[in-house]
């Protein structure tokens, strides 16, 4: 079966565009790069398809056009142009072009502070809405006192369970690229919100059919339409981890304390500050000293 690389006409941006991607396809193969990012990029740059036998250096104007046709979602123009620009940087270290047309374009969308935190009202009114039992319930409890990422609750279940001197925990390697390993005590009010479903499966949280969702997206998507049914509708999921951040600075945890329970494998001074053990030791003591299920009540 011939690739599409072979298919497209020879140095067009059809022929360049599915070189790159074979290129991304080999490295998921490889385990070098997720394919999360592959979907990403591919749906992006389909955009450049349109009429995949132009030559494959676009003029800037055109990408410029292209931008601004995307004006009413300026973060997806951004990500675009950036897609493209990583596109041709990859190629002109391969010598197949010889500039990026996509570099000096700046970026149309202006982020603000980002998701809004939760505070201990608003996670009253979404338990007061969804029981425990509920896909919903276990979905908060998890956020709540693991203080994963929405894309690590899609995956998190039992079998990241174990026990450290004692001491029952919830462990897991973040997928966010970069991340440290993180061990958490489980605590029992997640202990036992992830044991009241009637349906349980290998993970702490079930989509249709009892089976885990499919990616962080589709759960962020979910978490939503639960907000909106507690009558939180300018709340989401990424905001619990902000919000669990906030409590346990003003709690009275170092920086470190809160780099070991959320996974952060850097300070702000870049420099990597504990081996794993020490980490453990750094979010037990923080969990005890500040009873985060009771704060949360």
């Amino acid at each position: 079966m011939q690739k599409a690389s072979e298919v497209a006409k020879p140095k067009s941006i059809g022929w360049l565009v599915s070189s790159y991607m074979e290129y991304l396809e080999a490295r998921v193969v490889a385990g070098t790069s997720s394919g999360k990012t592959l979907k990403k990029k591919r749906n992006l740059l389909n955009r450049l398809l349109t009429n995949p036998d132009r030559v494959m250096l676009i003029p800037q104007e055109k990408l410029f056009e292209m931008q601004d046709k995307m004006g009413s979602t300026p973060a997806q123009a951004d990500a675009f142009i950036e897609a493209v620009g990583v596109m041709y940087d990859w190629a002109k270290k391969r010598k197949l072009v010889s500039s990026n047309p996509a570099r000096g374009i700046d970026k149309v969308y202006v982020k603000g502070d980002g998701a809004t935190p939760w505070k201990a009202a608003d996670v009253k009114a979404f338990f007061a809405k969804h029981k425990p039992g509920s896909k919903a319930h276990v979905a908060m409890s998890v956020l709540l006192w693991t203080g994963c990422r929405v894309e690590d609750l899609t995956v998190l279940g039992r079998k990241n369970e174990c026990v450290i001197e004692g001491v029952e925990a919830v462990r897991w390697q973040p997928s966010k690229k970069g991340s440290s390993e993180v061990t958490v005590p489980l605590l029992p009010a997640l202990k036992t919100a992830t044991r009241a479903p009637t349906v349980q499966g290998g993970t702490y949280v079930l989509g249709r059919g009892g089976k885990p969702f499919a990616s962080g997206d589709s759960m962020s998507a979910m978490f939503k339409r639960w907000c909106k049914d507690a009558d939180l509708p300018t709340l989401s999921a990424h905001g619990v981890r902000k919000g669990l951040a906030e409590l346990l600075a003003e709690q009275g945890c170092s920086q470190y304390e809160i780099m070991a329970i959320l996974g952060h494998s850097e300070a702000k001074t870049s420099e990597v500050y504990t081996r794993r053990v020490e980490r453990w030791k750094l979010a037990l003591g923080a969990m005890e000293r500040v009873d985060v299920s009771h704060a949360w009540s």
